[in-house]
């Protein structure tokens, strides 16, 4: 018991206490002034508030639950009225609060922040689509740490509807070839035709009939311009054969503003490689050999260097450049034989503004992890096995298991691979495809439970395997059939150097035969020496498993320096570089040994884990470190593969993103983001020339507030779909918002699982979800118990105890001295 004082300073007390006794006691020298004394230490103690906290087990037989029910434009794809009975059957049985969204924008993220905390459950009834207001996800995560379960009511889809979007940058440079994507989403997964028109400028370019099965279909496009100015795209599906709802959704209007080629500068020593061939076709480039002046550079968008070697630059011109670069321009610093750890970049004045250090890498990966899934029927008696595959899934969703390899494993009465070997967390699209295999998976037919199956398979997809090796066992702990053999498999894993783990998920109300066979899973790891290892969690829990980045050894880095080629991998896909660029079959023969400072961003690597493309801010200016070659260099010639085809989009892209604002920033410049009917667009108006800010919408003039030094800013809504005017510069307008995701978002599932909450049909919601309610509403509470009476009650003890001590102690010699007194006076009468 943990006993802790509410009002410590009060012990202070003592002092005097102790003072005063040790004075009396040299002048009386009685057991009393001790008595007396250990009272008033007590009373001081009980000033001082002792206290400690006892755990107890609250549960709430009628729950409290706020029932948030979607009933906006983009639910018109489900039953009128969904979730109506629901609600009813809730509130007769628990108090239940009505929340209805309404209207053509949906806030479910407000709903779920709102009620988050306060002992409330919240039950949503929705297709998951959030389109207003706070983020969906960022809400789900705070009523995960509010300890509020959310469940999620996923409607039967009534009817299908599409809807059309284009996607692309808005601001484009004139003779390039832009890349666009339409895509077009479906709310079901059946079979639909429809017919696709595609118009620039009004003219049609383009159209065909397309047929779709999966729930969104992208569909690429090329457009150049060749004059200056506002443009659009306006794509439109009609005929739709399959089912559609709403034709308000059919139509997509994309406003295009087309700007001069962007002015570079590059320096380098080989004016007819294919980094300069790139270049020059999609920037106004000066090519240079040696540093051109601080007056040059500062008229490009960005300062492009490739493989130049240190002593190239006086310390006066890397001076120049750190200043063009905190002022706004963009770096790009391109390796080779002469560049960076071959350049003496290392300590260098240039070094301060790149995102590396110019010296080998510690390797951030090295991992061969092997989750093991308990299948068996058993899982699905006890109701866990949904806990078991979700437990999985938030495994793999581990930030540092992003360079790992990662295999899956089930068994039931057998085991067998899952994810056909092991797979590279790295890419996205391999993190999407176990997360697909394991939420199909389904208990077994047989009956039996056997572990030592599953740790077969694990042995044998670890054998031979180098660095980090770890298995997780994620089961119910019904084991007890299987048992010797499996802890005999699990002694040769643990000697083959595998980190072994159990995720014990243990059923809510478990029978007595359950907690028999519970035992056996904390016993395998006691067995092991692994108890530390040995994780128990209840239904609905998440585990966490600490994952540590893990350092190349030199054995590791010479076996990849031996390698012919390596392979790419994008590690950032979702930044702007790297988005639309499909690394997949690009490799180099070779790279630049290089160590990302601490706050830059990889964004490409090799298998090896060596960084290729790192970035990071400069002051106002953006900085890539691009450490393979220019693609034709005649010492190297490592990255030849790089500036073909679709793979050059990486240059481009790296260039794009070291420019910023691709505009001149001369006059006065416009940017404005095209919107949703309902929803503003902030415009941004920077006068670089002198002058009077004025701009038109449509022919009316706007109010323009002074945000800050030359730059102006006005909201504007528009109440038309179409393409608007700004006084030249374009705004495209579209449908709501609301109706561009149609369907269910599977894509919630995962967090609304991680809150202890469950996903439900209407029909199952009626039958289970107030009984999982009663279950989540069971917590421990640590209430604070005051052990103040009982120290005043010792000192009241103590105290009476020494007043009755003393007065039987008076009575004796009283009683003593009136005997003598007896005695006395007999003897003197004899």
């Amino acid at each position: 018991m943990n006993v802790a004082l509410e009002s410590p300073e009060m012990l202070l007390l003592i002092i005097p206490v102790i003072v005063a006794g040790f004075y009396l006691l040299r002048k009386t020298k009685t057991k009393l002034v001790e008595w007396r004394m250990l009272v008033a230490l007590l009373l001081v103690l009980a000033l001082a508030a002792p206290y400690t906290t006892v755990t107890q087990t609250i549960s709430e037989e009628d729950p409290s639950l706020v029932f948030v029910q979607d009933q906006t434009a983009s639910m018109g794809i489900f039953p009128e009225e969904t979730g109506t009975g629901l609600y009813e059957a809730l509130t007769a049985n628990t108090p239940t609060t009505l929340v209805q969204l309404t209207g053509d924008k949906t806030s479910l993220g407000d709903a779920v922040t709102q009620y988050s905390g306060l002992g409330n459950q919240i039950v949503l009834v929705t297709d998951g689509n959030n389109n207003a207001g706070k983020d969906l996800s960022d809400a789900l995560k705070f009523a995960k740490d509010a300890d509020t379960p959310v469940y999620l009511v996923q409607p039967e889809l009534e009817t299908n509807d599409l809807s059309v979007e284009v996607l692309g940058d808005k601001t484009v440079v004139v003779n390039n070839q832009n890349e666009f994507e339409i895509v077009v989403r479906q709310a079901s997964e059946q079979s639909v035709s429809y017919f696709l028109e595609i118009f620039v400028d009004e003219a049609l370019i383009q159209s065909r009939t397309f047929t779709q099965n999966a729930r969104n279909n992208t569909i690429p496009i090329n457009q150049a311009f060749t004059t200056l100015g506002a443009h659009n795209i306006r794509v439109k599906i009609s005929d739709v054969s399959g089912g559609d709802l709403n034709e308000v959704n059919n139509e997509f209007y994309k406003s295009l503003y087309v700007i001069p080629k962007p002015k570079l500068t590059l320096i380098t020593g080989e004016t007819g490689s294919p980094l300069a061939s790139v270049l020059s076709n999609l920037y106004e480039v000066s090519v240079v050999n040696g540093y051109p002046g601080a007056g040059n550079i500062t008229d490009s968008k960005v300062l492009v260097l490739d493989n130049q070697f240190i002593d190239t630059f006086s310390e006066a011109e890397i001076k120049e450049i750190k200043n063009y670069v905190s002022n706004g321009g963009g770096l790009i610093v391109v390796g080779g034989d002469k560049a960076y750890n071959y350049g003496k970049y290392l300590n260098s004045s240039l070094e301060e503004v790149l995102p590396v250090l110019s010296k080998p890498s510690e390797f951030k990966g090295g991992r061969n992890l092997v989750l093991i899934l308990d299948v068996s029927p058993s899982t699905a008696a006890h109701g866990t096995q949904g806990d078991i595959l979700s437990n999985a899934i938030y495994i793999l969703r581990n930030e540092n298991l992003k360079d790992a390899n990662v295999g899956v494993i089930a068994f039931g009465s057998v085991g067998y691979d899952v994810s056909g070997g092991f797979v590279f967390m790295g890419l996205p699209q391999n993190l999407a495809l176990l997360e697909d295999k394991i939420s199909q998976l389904t208990p077994s037919d047989q009956t039996e439970t056997s572990l030592d199956q599953g740790l077969d398979v694990t042995k044998d997809m670890l054998e031979g395997e180098d660095g980090e090796l770890d298995a997780i066992i994620i089961s119910d702990g019904g084991i007890e059939d299987s048992y010797d053999q499996s802890l005999q498999t699990a002694r040769e894993l643990k000697d083959m150097g595998v980190n072994l783990y159990f995720i014990h998920i243990r059923s809510t109300a478990p029978s007595q035969t359950d907690k028999t066979r519970n035992f056996y899973a904390e016993k395998l790891m006691q067995n092991l020496g692994l108890e530390n290892n040995y994780k128990h969690i209840e239904m609905g829990e998440r585990a966490n498993i600490g994952f540590e980045d893990l350092d190349m050894t030199p054995e590791d880095e010479t076996k990849s320096e031996e390698l012919d080629s390596y392979l790419l991998l994008e590690y950032s896909p979702d930044h702007f570089i790297t988005k639309g660029v499909n690394l997949t079959n690009a490799s180099i023969t070779g790279y630049n040994q290089v160590t990302p400072k601490a706050g830059a961003e990889r964004l490409v690597i090799t298998v090896t884990g060596q960084p290729v493309l790192t970035t990071w801010r400069f002051g106002l200016g953006r900085v890539a470190a691009f450490t393979t070659d220019n693609g034709g260099s005649k010492a190297t010639r490592w990255s030849s593969a790089l500036y073909n085809g679709s793979n050059s989009r990486l240059i481009s892209g790296t260039t794009n993103w070291a420019i910023g604002n691709p505009q001149a920033e001369e006059g006065a410049v416009v940017e404005a983001p095209d919107t949703w009917l309902g929803t503003p667009s902030d415009l941004t108006l920077i006068m670089y020339d002198e002058g009077v800010p004025q701009l038109k919408l449509d022919g009316a003039s706007l109010d323009l507030a002074l945000t800050g030094r030359n730059t102006y800013e006005a909201s504007i809504n528009p109440v038309n779909v179409g393409i608007h005017d700004i006084s030249g510069y374009p705004l495209a307008v579209n449908y709501p918002r609301e109706y561009l995701e149609v369907g269910l978002n599977k894509d919630i599932e995962p967090l609304i699982l991680a809150t202890g909450g469950k996903i439900y049909t209407e029909k199952e919601a009626r039958a289970l979800l107030l009984k999982d309610a009663r279950q989540n509403s069971e917590r421990e509470s640590n209430d604070p118990v005051s052990l103040k009476v009982y120290v005043l009650l010792a000192a009241l003890v103590l105290y009476l105890g020494e007043i009755l001590v003393r007065r039987i102690r008076e009575m004796r010699r009283l009683k003593q001295a009136q005997g003598e007194t007896e005695t006395g006076a007999e003897e003197a009468a004899a």
